[in-house]
């Protein structure tokens, strides 16, 4: 093994896309790609040398292979979610059930009916496939499937309010996340916003009062990712239905994350159904597919066939469709709500969600002396914390969880030696993905369930 201390010492790139080990990704993946990882690595090296540093021969094979390999390595990963977040947006959302899995393998590996009416013949409808289930497990007249639900809203109010006007409470004008706020949605639809009321209180009046030739609806928001609390009033959904019945407009309440069961079934608190809004009066009722629904990333319009048809007709409902993998996706899983008794079993939100304080806890003390071998340094021990749903549902809600949490109790000031515990647990081959609070960093266990891979991802832990 040589150093190379000067550019003239460098091989050419013809020398090194033959060393065995460089010619060995070659084979995999090709001269091109390589020869412009070995250019790179090559023109990274000679700044390197020029600058006064040198480099051993090896050290040069194993930046060219590191840099081939990280050019293919996907950027959207597998994570283990430890932050306490059940739903979290930046981590993907609601995990799939196998049904699911296995629903998106059979269309991704064959062809499928997708557009094609297996009974006639004929060209078939795509937005079909969910809709019988959608409609038995809401109580809904019709219902259509598009890619999100922030676009079931825009194409709602596009498609029925289109340079109208539609009211709505001040206090439920919210900003959904990334800066995508609900006044911004209205305006790119094409109708008016009206604002009524004030941010904590509005009255049937209000909605009364604004109601003129110009209003196309009346809609109602549901808070899901804040709650005002306090000297409050906000006009029910009958109430609003009944007002805008009573004008001959439709009403339409937005639920965002939506749920299809009574969560204070299993124990959790009370979220607003999508069965709920219809029997409230609610014209359409639009929600998501990936949030307490626990299914892929989706957005549902359901309620009245003859405003389900006014949407369809939409030219922008075709650049908003699902694909094939999503519509078998989401079919898997609302045929798990058909027997509710399966949920806690094989939904993973529902399950995680349910989980018991006993069973963490068990976990919790099982896996500490494993972290701590591989993190002498810090002191870890067993911590009794608080889970959330996440996405926007239940925000004032916690969920008893159990965390194993990682400090410096010796450190006035923690927080970069915590950091950089963080991003070394993040390096894992299946990158390991906490949240520091309290001047520690803590893993809630909640959605853990693969005890023998945690600990087997530790062992690429180096000891910290």
């Amino acid at each position: 093994m040589s150093a190379i201390e000067t550019p003239h010492q460098l091989p050419s790139v013809d020398r090194l896309l033959h060393d065995p080990d460089v010619a060995a990704l070659v084979s995999d993946y090709g001269t091109p790609h390589v020869t412009r990882s070995v250019r790179n690595v090559l023109q990274l090296t000679r700044d390197q040398i020029l600058s006064g540093q040198s480099i051993e021969s090896k050290t040069l094979i194993d930046r060219i292979c590191e840099d081939v390999l990280m050019a293919v390595r996907p950027s959207l990963r597998r994570v283990m979610n430890l932050t306490g977040t059940v739903l979290h947006t930046n981590l993907g959302r609601a995990t799939l059930p196998e049904s699911a899995i296995e629903a998106i393998t059979e269309v991704a590996r064959n062809a499928s009916n997708l557009e094609f009416d297996l009974h006639t013949g004929n060209r078939g409808d795509r937005h079909k496939h969910p809709e019988a289930l959608l409609c038995q497990l809401t109580g809904a007249e019709s219902a259509l499937v598009i890619n999100n639900n922030a676009a079931a809203v825009l194409l709602t109010l596009n498609s029925l309010a289109l340079r109208k006007e539609v009211p709505v409470s001040r206090g439920e004008l919210v900003e959904i996340g990334g800066a995508f706020r609900m006044p911004d949605i209205m305006s790119r639809a094409g109708c008016k916003l009206i604002e009524v009321g004030t941010t904590n209180r509005t009255h049937s009046a209000d909605f009364e009062d604004a109601i003129s030739v110009k209003t196309a609806l009346l809609m109602k928001v549901h808070t899901s990712n804040f709650e005002i609390q306090g000297f409050t009033k906000q006009v029910t959904e009958s109430n609003l239905a009944s007002i805008a019945h009573a004008h001959n407009i439709p009403f339409v309440t937005d639920l965002g994350s939506g749920t299809l069961i009574n969560l204070e079934d299993y124990g959790l608190p009370h979220e607003p159904t999508v069965s709920e809004a219809i029997t409230a009066g609610a014209d359409l009722v639009t929600f998501s597919g990936d949030k307490l629904l626990g299914g892929p990333q989706a957005g549902v319009i359901a309620g009245r066939s003859d405003l389900i048809e006014r949407i369809k007709r939409n030219p922008m409902t075709r650049a908003m469709r699902p694909d094939k993998m999503t519509l078998a996706a989401l079919h898997a899983v609302l045929q798990l709500y058909i027997n509710p008794t399966r949920l806690t079993t094989e939904l993973p939100t529902l399950r995680l969600l349910t989980r018991s304080v006993e069973e963490l806890e068990q976990l919790a003390f099982r896996l500490t002396p494993l972290v701590q071998n591989h993190c002498k340094h810090f002191q870890v021990t067993v911590e009794h914390t608080y889970s959330q749903v996440g996405s926007g549902a239940m925000p004032i809600d916690k969920l008893d969880s159990v965390a194993i949490k990682l400090s410096k109790p010796e450190l006035r000031r923690p927080g970069k030696a915590l950091k950089t515990l963080a991003a070394a647990f993040r390096a894992l081959p299946i990158p390991v993905i906490g949240r520091i609070a309290e001047d520690a960093l803590l893993f809630d266990l909640r959605c853990l369930e693969d005890e023998a891979e945690f600990i087997n991802n530790l062992k690429a832990l180096t000891t910290l």
